[in-house]
């Protein structure tokens, strides 16, 4: 039975998760600011559609990149040397929302809405919640955004609207949190697209250590304009 959360109910422990249901853990309760920083540190997510109730989630196993194992391909490598993009921070926070958030290729519908864009963009403006942005001239080609608490993003969505803009920009993340020290970038659920770029799964309770030990570090406060190719030579030299 899935707990109902009602406004002061704490989170149950991620290991009474559903693995019947890939790590459902609660429904309920709200988005405001203090339930979603609880929600990431404890390392649990909201994820829902626009017809159904909050639904909180802690899978397991879980999906994470650390920044020095990003892998960069061949072409993607090539791409990078091109230096025809700028990577931002954070000047078009509900832009990148509203694109994620975009209908996609076989997709009915988006679990991105409008109560979602509005508690994100109220994390953006305390703080907590950035965005990552590939620019093509005057065109925002593709980014992410995620939270970050402590040392550690968790990733939300990303998305592309030229070639590889998403991946130069979760590039240029990686070799900038190696750079400032961050221990992981949380990616929620398994995927293979993220597998590619050298995201790989880790045991629930080891993910909570994780957290124990870089979500309570003190956080970076210099999130900003990043030049372009400011992060390339930091990138993990594996390639595929």
């Amino acid at each position: 039975m899935i707990p109902w959360l009602h406004a002061n109910d704490p989170f149950p422990p991620v290991h009474r998760a559903s693995r019947e249901y890939n790590g459902l853990l609660a429904a309920g309760a709200d988005l405001s600011m203090p339930r979603l920083l609880a929600a990431y540190r404890h390392g649990i997510f909201p994820w829902f559609n626009a017809d159904e109730p909050i639904l909180w989630w802690s899978p397991d196993p879980r999906m994470v990149l650390f920044p020095a194992e990003f892998k960069l391909s061949r072409s993607l490598r090539k791409r990078l040397a091109c230096g025809n993009y700028s990577v931002r921070i954070d000047t078009a926070f509900n832009r990148v929302m509203r694109e994620c958030a975009a209908p996609r290729d076989g997709a009915a519908g988006t679990w991105i809405s409008e109560p979602m864009i509005a508690a994100y963009t109220a994390l953006h403006a305390a703080g907590h919640a950035h965005s990552i942005e590939t620019w093509i001239g005057d065109e925002l080609a593709g980014g992410l955004y995620g939270v970050a608490i402590g040392r550690v993003f968790f990733g939300e969505s990303m998305f592309t609207r030229q070639t590889d803009a998403s991946k130069i920009a979760l590039a240029h993340l990686a070799g900038w949190l190696h750079k400032v020290d961050f221990g992981v970038i949380d990616c929620q659920m398994t995927t293979s697209h993220l597998a590619s770029l050298g995201a790989r799964e880790i045991a629930r309770a080891e993910f909570s250590a994780l957290l124990d030990q870089h979500a309570v570090r003190p956080g970076f406060t210099g999130w900003k304009l990043l030049p372009q190719n400011q992060l390339l030579p930091l990138l993990s030299p594996r390639s595929v």
